[in-house]
C-alpha cells in the first residue's frame, strides 16, 4: 500500500511538472512575436513632445474607480506608487482624498503638465541620489514627480509604498526587461502593500506594441514566487482606435497582487 501510495504522489508530481511546462511553452509561443520589440526612452519622450499621447485618459481610469476600496483596504492616508506616471489625472483624485502619490516619468513636458492643467504650482529640486534627476513637488497636494529613468529609482530614492497603480507601466516597458521591472517593483512594496495591475491581452501576430500583450501566465511567472495574485476584473476593451492597429480583440484585465509574507 505504502509503494502504492509513493506511485502515485510520484506520478502526480511528473503530471504536475510537465503542466508547467507545457504552460512556460505556450506562454512563450504566445510571447514571442514581441520578444525582440524594443522601445528607446527618447521614443516616449518624442512622442510627449508631439503630443502622440493616445494613452493618456483625460478622467479617472474606471479600473481604479472599481477597485479603490479594495485597494485601500480600510486604510487612510497611503502612499501611492505610479510607476511611469505621465500625467495620469488619477495622482489628483487620490491626492484629493488625503493620500500621498509619488510618480515616476521620463518626460519632464507630461510632468509639467499635470501640473498645469490641474492648477497646481509647484517646486523643482535635483535628486542627488540620480545624476540628472529632478523631482517636482506639489504646493496644495502630496504629490512628488520625478523625472529620470524608471529604473533609477529605488526604494532608497523614494522609500516603499502601500499601494502602487499600474496602469500603462507593466505593459510599456520592454518585454526583456519585464524580469528586472518586477524585482523594482516587489521592492517598492511595503508588507501592507496592494498592488493594482492593469494588462492588455490580445494578438501579437496582429500588433508590435505598445502597450504590449501580457498574459496572466506571465503575471504569475513574475510575481508568483514573492507575491499572492488574485484577478479583480476582465473586461472587453477593444475601441476603434484598438481597431485601426489591426486588433480583432482587446481585453483588459486587472490583478491585486500582495506580497506573501503578509
Amino acid at each position: 500500500m505504502r509503494g502504492s501510495g509513493l506511485l502515485c504522489k510520484g506520478l502526480w508530481l511528473v503530471i504536475c511538472q510537465a503542466a508547467s511546462s507545457l504552460a512556460e511553452t505556450n506562454m512563450t509561443g504566445m510571447l514571442a512575436p514581441q520578444a525582440n520589440r524594443v522601445m528607446a526612452i527618447g521614443e516616449w519622450e518624442e512622442r510627449w513632445q508631439e503630443d502622440r499621447i493616445g494613452f493618456h485618459q483625460p478622467g479617472v481610469h474606471q479600473m481604479l474607480e472599481t477597485h479603490i476600496e479594495k485597494v485601500l483596504a480600510g486604510r487612510t492616508g497611503v502612499r501611492f506608487f505610479f510607476p511611469l506616471c505621465g500625467k495620469a489625472v488619477d495622482m489628483k483624485w487620490l491626492a484629493d482624498m488625503g493620500h500621498s502619490v509619488v510618480g515616476v516619468e521620463i518626460s519632464d513636458k507630461a510632468i509639467k503638465q499635470f501640473f498645469g492643467e490641474n492648477n497646481m504650482t509647484y517646486s523643482e529640486e535635483d535628486v542627488p541620489a540620480i545624476p540628472g534627476a529632478k523631482v517636482y513637488k506639489g504646493s496644495e497636494r502630496n504629490i512628488s514627480l520625478y523625472q529620470c529613468n524608471l529604473f533609477n529609482f529605488s526604494s532608497s530614492v523614494g522609500g516603499q509604498f502601500g499601494a502602487i497603480w499600474d496602469r500603462g507601466s507593466l505593459v510599456a516597458i520592454n518585454p526583456q526587461d519585464r524580469e528586472k521591472y518586477a524585482a523594482l517593483i516587489t521592492s517598492l512594496m511595503a508588507k501592507d502593500c496592494k498592488y493594482l495591475l492593469d494588462t492588455l491581452l490580445y494578438n501579437p501576430e496582429l500588433y508590435a506594441g505598445p502597450p504590449f500583450l501580457v498574459p496572466d501566465e506571465q503575471v504569475k511567472s513574475l510575481f508568483g514566487n514573492s507575491c499572492n495574485i488574485e484577478l479583480l476584473q476582465s473586461v472587453d476593451a477593444l475601441l476603434d482606435r484598438h481597431r485601426g492597429w489591426g486588433l480583432d480583440y482587446l481585453t483588459e484585465t486587472v490583478h491585486i497582487i500582495t506580497l506573501k509574507n503578509n
